[in-house]
């Protein structure tokens, strides 16, 4: 009998075991193909797939992939950073007994499918830190019950949050950070009490916190940080008890925080920064007992710091700065143990620097931008030996300390950051500072220190940012600095440092931004300095260095800022050359007997009268005009019979000699046009009629005319035709001009060319010059203040963009700028002497006579090379010319007045405002008008290399532009 059954037994087995394997092969041929499905779609850069096989009979070994042991079904796919890209594919649905599904740290692009959240089992769904956007399907969370943790953060998802949210019954951890949700907060949500973890963070919600936040009983954390949330903190919250974590910060929270969170006896952080709130920092914040994290930063709070605060024991960071807190900090705060980062900067707490503050071993101290007094010496003297040994940053800067730095500095033997900066301290920096091994920034700027900087600093090695500008330190710059290898930036201006700038500096590879300007260094600089390769600024201005500057690397396009106001220190670097040095000139007295050394004493009988010095330059100069105008009129005869007639034979009829965009022979002559759209016909009106003649300049008449589609141009017919060199030369010059395209810039649109004609073709501006505006207009037509400094803005970007073409203009004045019907300026007449090469300087001089007041005085000397700063003087003129409204070069019955003279001289006395036009009434900001007339006068300095180039000229204008309230009225 018992055989039978077992052998009845064994025969069933037998005939179930094949349905049993079949159906689990079938289940697992389920999950396979799922898998190669979602694999399918995805890109797998790193062959983190590469295990997946369809041939494999289970996927249970695959990479990423988690079985249950008891049905080896697949339960998790973890694909956390594997670098994959693409769609998350509908595959997945067939993972029927799928419990975790985290995708989190890859590349999914795309929606997200409301399929995702309907399989049965799933519980953990991770897509944090991908690329998938649009906005979440209305019925995402409809049929979510079983899920437990929804984490989409770091996406681009968009829109609202769906209602459906508060389906998810049996949520526990919602993460929806870092996307770019909007609209209110659902209000279903708080429907969901058994959340423990809440993450709104980071998006674009708005409006205020809807209300049944006290049913939340489970809630730990919550974090709605950085979204555009307003109104009061909801008392409900205090109804949290089991809260840990709140982090409302950077929103717009207004009144003050609710009471009921004093209840919160569990919570360890408790951030608010940046919001709205009031009133003052609340007593009972000192039954928090569990606060480890106290941030209340960038608020409207007010009034004392509540003693409470000392019950605080286990907090580890407070930070209150940004307030309005004033008075002295409670004594309280000694029994915070367990305090390491205390931040109450830009407050107004006044008394003394609290002595306990370096009894607690904290390691970031920051006080700056309150009201401070008295010395430091006190509180360090009290620190304790291990607490000296904590601090890593202390900031007192901003603040009302006198008295010296103590020597005991040097004992903070970690400290990294020491700022003291803008205070009242006196006396030497201790040399104890070198001591500090891991200092890397040293801030001691503006203060009144005096005597050496120590030669201990050098040790002090970590060195990233010295700054001990701004105070009244004297002797020589410390050879030891050389040692702090990694320095970044050292500012040292603004004291009374002599001697040498050490050729130490040169070892610093990593310096980037040196300042030793307004001091009294001497000597000469090291040619070593050419080796810092990272530099980004070097002022060494207001000393008193001689020499020549390195040349080569950042000292060959050093600002001329950075080495002004040293008379003895010139160089080639950036296009500066030295002052050129006069002989001293020999006065020659009459009455005198005495031999000149060199000289054939005169007997008696040949005794001549010496003319005096000036009566020789007056001679001498009266000879020079005489030849220049003798020679350009015998020029011009030369040329007048043949650019006559050809003249006369051009008037560009209309027909098909002229090609719009292609070199072409008209007339024996070639026509080039830079644009292929113009038409340059011009029916039956003569070219050079005239009656279009719009005025004559140094170098030649300007005429309008209208080309055959209606666009008017202007022709500017050269007649200094015998001066070319040769057409190679001309067209060379010609074509680069015809490259400058700039909206403050005449545009020229293309030139003809005969040996003896030659035309230039600019667009045509319609409003007239400058010079016209300003002289000529009458009260009605005057140019406003706004409109001004526009034309004195757009010129200096015009000409900076000329100089950036390596264009000089040479005949920078106002009747050379153009106002286009926009009230725009536009510069003309730009780079013609470079048509010219035979042109000598003299005679360069006669032709643009009409710019007297506007040339550099270098014109007149033959050893200092033309360079664009001549354009830069005339800049610095025509900029007063505007603000004043006054010409140049005024000549009255027995005196000529100069312009630059004048304004120099109102500037000494104070009386500068007095110069700006009276035409305007008043109606101008002072804070422009001034800072402009003294740029205008820093342009014209006599030594070119004071001057600053014009790329500099448009920064400084666009800092002095600043908008006013009372913009509107000044127009």
């Amino acid at each position: 009998m018992e055989m039978r059954k077992v052998f009845g037994i064994v025969i069933f087995c037998i005939l179930v075991s094949p349905i049993f394997v079949k159906a689990l092969n079938l289940s697992f041929n389920d999950d396979i193909l799922g898998l190669m499905v979602f694999k399918a779609d995805v890109q797998d850069p790193q062959g983190k797939l590469v295990s997946w096989n369809e041939e494999d009979v289970s996927p249970c070994g695959w990479n990423g992939i988690h079985c249950n042991p008891r049905s080896n079904r697949v339960s998790q796919i973890v694909l956390d950073g594997f670098g994959l890209s693409g769609k998350i594919s509908r595959g997945l649905m067939r993972l029927q007994f799928l419990r975790k599904l985290s995708l989190a740290k890859n590349n999914f692009t795309g929606s997200i499918s409301s399929s995702v959240v309907q399989l049965a089992y799933l519980r953990i769904l991770d897509l944090s830190e991908n690329n998938l956007f649009g906005t979440i399907p209305g019925d995402f969370f409809e049929q979510c019950g079983p899920l437990r943790s929804i984490s989409l953060a770091k996406n681009k998802f968009s829109g609202k949050v769906p209602e459906s949210l508060n389906s998810c019954v049996a949520l526990g951890s919602l993460n929806l950070s870092s996307n770019q949700f909007s609209g209110l907060l659902p209000s279903g949500i708080w429907s969901l009490n058994g959340l423990r973890s809440l993450d709104l963070s980071d998006n674009l919600l708005d409006g205020e916190i809807p209300v049944g936040i006290e049913g939340m009983y489970n809630l730990r954390a919550i974090n709605l940080r950085k979204n555009h949330l307003k109104g009061e903190v909801p008392d409900g919250i205090g109804s949290c008890l089991l809260l840990r974590s709140i982090d409302l910060s950077e929103n717009s929270f207004s009144g003050e925080l609710p009471k009921t969170m004093q209840m919160l006896s569990l919570c360890n952080e408790l951030i608010m920064k940046h919001n709205a709130l009031v009133g003052s920092v609340p007593e009972w914040i000192g039954e928090m007992k569990s606060l480890q994290m106290l941030d209340l930063s960038g608020n409207n709070f007010s009034g004392q710091f509540p003693n409470s605060v000392g019950k605080l024991q286990s907090l580890k960071l407070l930070n209150v700065s940004r307030n309005a807190i004033s008075g002295d900090l409670p004594k309280s705060m000694s029994s915070c143990v367990n305090l390491m980062t205390l931040d109450v900067s830009h407050n107004s707490l006044t008394g003394d620097l609290p002595p306990w503050v370096f009894k607690l071993g904290l390691r970031h101290v920051l006080f700056s931008e309150n009201k401070l007094s008295r010395g430091m010496k006190n509180a360090i003297a009290s620190s304790l030996e291990n607490s000296r040994q904590k601090l890593l940053v202390l900031d007192i800067s901003c603040n009302e300390l006198t008295g010296e730095i103590p020597f005991a500095i040097g004992d903070f033997n970690s400290l990294q950051s020491l700022n003291l900066s803008r205070n009242a301290l006196v006396g030497n920096i201790p040399e104890t500072v070198g001591h500090l091994k891991s200092l890397d920034v040293l801030d001691l700027s503006e203060n009144q220190l005096n005597g050496s900087i120590p030669l201990e600093l050098g040790g002090a090695y970590a060195l990233r940012e010295l700054k001990l500008e701004k105070n009244a330190l004297t002797g020589e710059i410390p050879t030891s600095i050389g040692n702090c290898s990694t320095l970044l930036s050292l500012s040292l201006s603004h004291n009374g440092l002599t001697g040498p700038v050490p050729a130490t500096l040169a070892k610093l590879s990593n310096l980037q931004n040196v300042d030793l300007s307004f001091n009294k260094l001497t000597g000469i600089l090291p040619k070593q300095l050419v080796n810092l390769g990272h530099l980004e600024l070097f002022n060494i201005s207001h000393n008193q260095l001689k020499g020549e500057l390195p040349s080569g690397g950042f000292f060959n396009t050093i600002s001329p800022y950075s080495v002004s106001a040293n008379p003895s220190l010139c160089g080639a670097a950036a296009n500066r050359s030295c002052p050129t040095v006069l002989p001293k000139p020999i006065v020659l007295n009459p009455n005198s007997t005495e031999s000149i050394p060199g000289t054939i004493p005169l007997t008696v009988g040949h005794e001549k009268k010496i003319l005096s010095i000036s009566a020789l330059i007056a001679i001498s100069a009266a000879a020079i005009i005489v030849v220049g105008v003798i020679a350009i009129t015998v020029l011009n005869l030369r040329v007048w019979s043949a650019t006559s007639h050809s003249a006369a034979a051009l008037t560009f009829s209309g027909g098909d000699d002229y090609s719009p965009s292609h070199s072409t022979d008209a007339n024996s002559g070639k026509l080039v046009m830079f644009s292929g759209e113009l038409d340059f016909s011009t029916g039956s009106h003569a070219l050079l009629n005239k009656d279009c003649e719009l005025g004559r300049g140094g170098f030649g008449a300007v005429y309008r005319t209208v080309l055959g589609d209606g666009m008017p141009v202007a022709i500017k017919k050269l007649t200094v035709s015998g001066l070319v060199k040769s057409q190679v030369d001309f067209e060379k010059e010609v074509k680069k001009l015809g490259k400058v395209h700039h909206p403050n810039v005449v545009a020229l649109q293309g030139y003809y060319w005969t040996p003896s004609l030659q035309l230039l073709i600019y667009e045509f501006i319609t409003c007239g010059n400058l010079y016209d505006h300003i002289h000529e207009g009458s009260s009605k037509n005057m140019l406003s203040w706004n409109e001004r400094f526009n034309v004195i803005l757009g010129t200096a970007k015009g000409m900076a963009n000329l100089h950036q073409m390596n264009i000089i203009h040479y005949n920078l004045k106002s009747s050379n700028i153009l106002i286009d019907c926009s009230g725009d300026p536009k510069v003309a007449d730009y780079g013609l002497a470079r048509l010219l090469p035979m042109l000598d300087r003299y005679v360069l001089s006669s032709k643009i006579q009409s710019a007297l007041g506007y040339m550099a005085p270098e014109f007149a000397c033959k050893t200092v090379k033309i360079t664009d700063k001549c354009d830069v003087y005339g800049f610095g003129v025509l900029v007063l010319e505007i603000v004043t409204g006054k010409k140049p070069v005024e000549y009255m019955e027995d005196d000529v007045i100069v312009l630059c003279d004048i304004v120099r001289g109102a500037l000494e006395e104070g009386k500068v405002e007095e110069c700006v036009d009276k035409r305007l009434h008043g109606k101008f900001p002072a804070e422009e008008a001034i800072p402009v007339m003294k740029l205008g006068l820093i342009c014209t300095s006599q030594v070119p290399s004071n001057r600053p180039d014009m790329a500099e000229v448009v920064n400084i204008l666009e800092m002095i532009r600043c908008p006013s309230e009372g913009q509107e009225e000044l127009v």
